[in-house]
């Protein structure tokens, strides 16, 4: 399994307004640079993370802002805002398992109740990191170079 790169640009997101918020006005061409991305890859993944509810977005001389306290973001709300599909299931099921197979027809049941317990694992893994954690290191970081 691979997470696409939305998860860690929505960390780098949030972690960059945190940091540069005070001193800049924060916009999707300043995290661009930021991030070295195409700033209308940070606009979608800003649209995901305000519907979550993380940031606000005010538009003109606004930018963007943090709705609360880093320490009460966790890796899992990050991952839900950007990450999951519409039904929230991590693992996708193939759509057409041949009815005329005895594994096609029995392979969904034999594999959902482990695959619902691995996503819950996965998610309580998740709960456990917040984006204080992350910017804390990342200004160490800073400080140490």
């Amino acid at each position: 399994m691979q997470i696409s790169t939305k998860f860690t640009i929505a960390i780098h997101v949030l972690t960059a307004v945190r940091y540069f918020s005070q001193d800049y006005k924060i916009t999707s061409d300043f995290l661009a640079g930021s991030i070295g991305s195409n700033p209308v890859i940070i606009r979608n993944i800003m649209s995901q993370l305000r519907e979550a509810g993380l940031i606000v977005v005010k538009r003109g001389p606004g930018g963007i802002t943090i709705d609360r306290p880093l320490a009460e973001i966790t890796f899992l709300d990050v991952y839900k805002a950007v990450e999951t599909n519409s039904d929230g299931n991590l693992f996708r099921f193939h759509e057409n398992p041949n009815p005329a197979c005895p594994v096609g027809r029995n392979i969904h049941q034999a594999l959902d109740k482990s695959l619902r317990e691995i996503q819950q694992h996965f998610e309580e893994d998740l709960r456990h990191y917040t984006l204080a954690d992350v910017y804390d290191e990342m200004v160490e970081a800073v400080r140490n170079e």
